[in-house]
């Protein structure tokens, strides 16, 4: 399972929204973060989100069982490991 955790804050609240959409995405709390998970990669889309650049590239507080292959202007991608 790959784990991509975002600070709870309300500038990242539309990434972790985005990335629900996808119904292979399961979006948690653990403490202060939105936990978001999936057995296959994790796809979110910048556009998508409506966040600005400095908060798209400052969104990610972690990887767990995967790591990030994209994380540009268009998208943030995290694939199994």
């Amino acid at each position: 399972m790959t784990a991509l955790y975002v600070l709870d804050v309300p500038e990242n609240t539309s990434v972790a929204k985005v990335a629900g959409e996808d119904e292979t995405v399961t979006v948690n709390k653990i403490g202060p973060y939105f936990e978001i998970t999936a057995d296959g990669p994790i796809v979110v889309d910048r556009r998508a989100t409506g966040c600005r650049h400095a908060v798209w590239y400052s969104c990610v507080a972690g990887v767990a069982g995967g790591h990030i292959t994209q994380h540009d202007k268009n998208a943030l991608r995290v694939e199994p490991a």
